[in-house]
């Protein structure tokens, strides 16, 4: 497969990422919540059909244009996880004219604006904050979230569908026990928001949370009607390293050609920079920033396995320079391609127009 490969290029293992749809689609049976998975971090056609194999018939998105591309490719129950964007009312409008429709609002200004200009059912959730400080009405404004459900009720043309939160702070924590705390107390404070609601007579509603950390490691989602994670079909480097997932589980790596090799420092330097791997990193013990590890790939069914002993040590916008030592320095040579698992793979992968799967298949993006 690498000997076709010219120029960083995306790789995709197809086995691993359909073992994590199938993984997170059993958990989210077995737990009897909605798996409404985020495909933002895919975003496309082919591996959304993955999924829907899998008995998926709700997705989650990031943009008005995604729910439009998937749309088109027969998904017809999907839900914009980011705020209104209330200059998109007329398309909204007429994507919500031919699928079920679901937006995010935190404020009256938003609903207002919908309730006066929308011009076909919509379902509105009102995003609670629970802890992250990103968007969202904070968890402890119950009045202020009770207020907006009324009023969301009280328009002909809007459906309180329920609150919904992201955990986007689990991606802070530092091992499984740190991830499992950063659950706990969202949870009990999103269900203190649903006790209130329901408590102030609003009783027909959802509540959704989503993120791959606290969904791939908590069983019990009481209380619960939806999960929405998405960084999990791929997974990446920042995942495993916090013990969601094995290393093993990484189902994306950016294929790059070695361009340089320089045995006085036992570096080598690869055509793959911060416009193919992002320049998002993890620190190593000594605070060292790492953007991403080496397969040990030798051609075969998988991706490989992570080469701790590999990793790149800093990105410009072409260049990467990897630390590279022992018997792998002997063997790697100017012209070779090597693999690179990603620190964060939905933003590599949102560099990139297409994957290339290990049997040289092609599989377009949005």
């Amino acid at each position: 497969m690498l000997k076709n490969i010219t120029k960083p290029t995306l790789i995709l293992d197809k086995n691993r990422a359909i073992t994590n749809i199938r993984q997170m689609a059993k958990k989210a049976r077995i737990s009897d919540v909605v798996f409404r998975p985020h495909f933002k971090t895919h975003q496309s056609a082919e591996i959304g059909e993955w999924f829907r194999k899998d008995g998926v018939q709700a997705i989650t998105v990031s943009s008005l244009e995604m729910a439009q591309y998937f749309a088109r490719n027969g998904w017809n129950d999907i839900t914009i996880a980011f705020p209104v964007n209330l200059l998109e009312i007329p398309v909204i409008s007429e994507l919500a004219k031919s699928i079920r429709l679901g937006v995010l609002v935190d404020s009256d200004i938003a609903v207002k604006k919908l309730s006066e200009e929308l011009k076909a059912l919509v379902n509105v959730w009102i995003k609670v904050d629970v802890g992250y400080g990103r968007v969202g009405i904070p968890w402890e404004q119950w009045g202020k979230i009770v207020s907006l459900a009324k009023h969301i009720q009280n328009s002909s043309n809007l459906t309180f569908e329920g609150i919904l939160t992201h955990n986007g702070h689990s991606y802070y924590a530092q091992n499984i026990a740190e991830i499992r705390a950063v659950y706990t107390q969202a949870h009990s404070r999103l269900l203190s928001v649903k006790e209130i609601l329901s408590t102030s007579g609003l009783r027909t509603f959802k509540v959704s949370t989503g993120d791959t950390p606290c969904c791939s490691i908590i069983d019990d989602f009481e209380g619960v009607d939806e999960i929405r994670p998405g960084n999990f079909v791929f997974y990446d480097v920042t995942q495993a390293s916090k013990g969601v997932c094995s290393y093993n589980d990484i189902a994306v790596a950016v294929a790059c050609p070695v361009v340089g090799k320089y045995e006085e420092r036992n570096q080598i330097v690869i055509h793959g920079g911060g416009v193919h791997l992002s320049k998002e990193f993890i620190a190593d013990v000594e605070g060292n920033k790492l953007f991403g590890y080496l397969s040990n790939f030798c051609g075969g069914e998988s991706i490989g396995s992570v080469n701790f002993d590999a990793p790149v040590v800093s990105l410009s916008q072409e260049h990467g320079t990897v630390n590279v030592s022992g018997k792998l320095f002997e063997r790697v040579n100017i012209g070779d391609v090597v693999l690179v698992f990603p620190i964060h793979s939905c933003m590599t992968c949102n560099l990139f127009d297409e994957y290339v799967t290990l049997d040289g298949g092609r599989v377009s993006r949005i």
